[in-house]
């Protein structure tokens, strides 16, 4: 029997951990470790294939042990533990995978790695990872039908699906509450129309664009971190525009955009007192100095906002402006931040939540110029298996599996792009209905469709 090793049993681990039991046949034993054990017990639901157990990735003893007895190793951990998981498969000769994004520890295992004829397998999921694998298999389709590829646009939401955005934010947590918060801090980078364009933490919310979604309507994009790094991942080096963004529905970016510039989010220093500070001083503590007048109207007037305004109405909802209690030491503005959104953003029974996605390739054909859309739009069950855990879970399991198995031959440290790799595992989640919609539209040299 082989052993799959599953470090970390968080929300996005459910239907991973669920694909390996259910395709199991007592083939496999997947163990499933957690810093929390209880969070592991209820990922395995009592399978007869499954074990949990408590894991502490800082106990290097522990680590080689459970790294040592396994066949694969799947670390669902926070991002910043992989290179410690990644070590010990190199030192152990153990295959894993990630859904994160490549950091530079993992990417200097790489020559280890093949020595030792494994791989490092990572940004699996659904963004990183069903994002590449959609993208390279269109891409490698406009090549072969001898098309030349002018621009590629590419973003990706976790959002609340329609019917279900009842806030004035229309948004919820999906996933990881502090990535949300922390989002856009690395700034962006990309390029269009010919230019190299670098936005600042400061602009991100405020330099968007828009998309059109079929069937769904308008939604707004924001810059995601550095896109020209897929230049090379992709092999297009010849684009005039390159850009990697995130999804959010009208509105969000510019109410966000208030956070941002008022120094919310910032989670480079603790504040003091904060087990004793109300949300409303936390507010205030960004203000200037007067006594005189409400918080509310010292915030509008630095951040240029009528008063009554749809903008002053979703921050009223959040409740910054009340007198509840932090309760809690020691915490950055983000983290408080953070604290009070997940009081508000939080999914309710019964509540969806939708992954969104869409591909844009600008290409000339037989003197023709062409845009074709690629959109996925997927929408989760409840909130224990939803379109954040599917995609994310799904397509890392149906990797490994095939690493597992054999079908995959590549060593060091690779990222899910090769058609032997994304073929298959595209055609397998369309069995759980994550799918893309194709649609080619002619652009007139004004660069109006028609």
């Amino acid at each position: 029997m082989q052993t799959i090793l599953v470090l970390g049993a968080g929300l996005s681990s459910t239907s991973l951990i669920n694909y390996f039991l259910k395709h199991s046949q007592h083939q496999w034993l997947i163990r499933v470790g957690d810093i929390n054990e209880k969070n592991a017990v209820e990922r395995i639901e009592g399978h007869p294939d499954g074990e949990a157990f408590r894991f502490d990735v800082y106990d290097p003893v522990q680590r080689r042990n459970e790294i040592e007895q396994a066949s694969i190793v799947i670390s669902m951990l926070p991002a910043r533990m992989h290179h410690l998981v990644a070590e010990s498969c190199v030192e152990l000769e153990k295959n894993m995978v990630t859904a994160s994004y490549l950091s530079p520890a993992i990417k200097a295992l790489d020559s280890e790695a093949r020595k030792k004829g494994i791989v490092l397998m990572n940004e699996c999921g659904v963004d990183p990872g069903i994002d590449h694998m959609s993208a390279m298999q269109m891409i490698n389709k406009i090549r072969e039908e001898g098309n030349e590829l002018k621009a590629f646009e590419s973003s990706t939401g976790g959002l609340v699906a329609p019917g279900y955005e009842n806030n004035p934010w229309k948004y919820k947590f999906t996933w990881n509450p502090r990535n949300v918060v922390l989002a856009g801090h690395d700034g962006a980078r990309f390029l269009h129309n010919g230019k190299f364009k670098y936005i600042p933490y400061h602009k991100v919310f405020s330099r968007i664009e828009t998309i059109q979604v079929p069937e769904l309507g308008e939604y707004e994009v924001y810059g995601n971190r550095d896109s020209l790094t897929y230049r090379d991942t992709y092999g297009l080096h010849n684009l005039q525009t390159m850009f990697r963004g995130t999804i959010r529905r009208p509105g969000y970016c510019e109410a966000w955009d208030t956070f941002v510039q008022l120094g919310a989010t910032d989670d480079t220093y603790v504040m003091e007192n904060t087990e004793d500070m109300s949300y409303r001083e936390f507010i205030n503590s960004f203000m200037a100095f007067r006594t005189d007048i409400p918080v509310e109207k010292k915030l509008a007037k630095y951040l240029h906002l009528d008063r009554d305004s749809e903008m002053m109405e979703r921050l009223r909802w959040l409740g910054i402006f009340e007198e509840t209690k932090i309760g809690v030491a020691g915490l950055t503005p983000a983290k408080i931040l953070q604290k009070i959104l997940e009081e508000k953003w939080h999914l309710e029974p019964g509540d969806k939540d939708m992954i969104l996605m869409q591909h844009m390739f600008d290409f000339d054909r037989e003197g023709l110029h062409l845009k074709r859309y690629s959109t996925m739009a997927y929408i989760g069950q409840d909130t224990k298996h939803t379109a954040m855990s599917m995609t994310v879970g799904l397509p890392l399991a149906m990797i490994a599996r095939r690493i597992l198995e054999g079908d995959y031959q590549r060593t060091g440290v690779q990222l899910p792009i090769q058609p032997d790799i994304y073929n298959p595992v595209l055609k397998e989640l369309e069995e759980y209905g994550i799918q893309f919609i194709e649609e080619e539209v002619i652009v007139n040299h004004g660069g109006t469709d028609i």
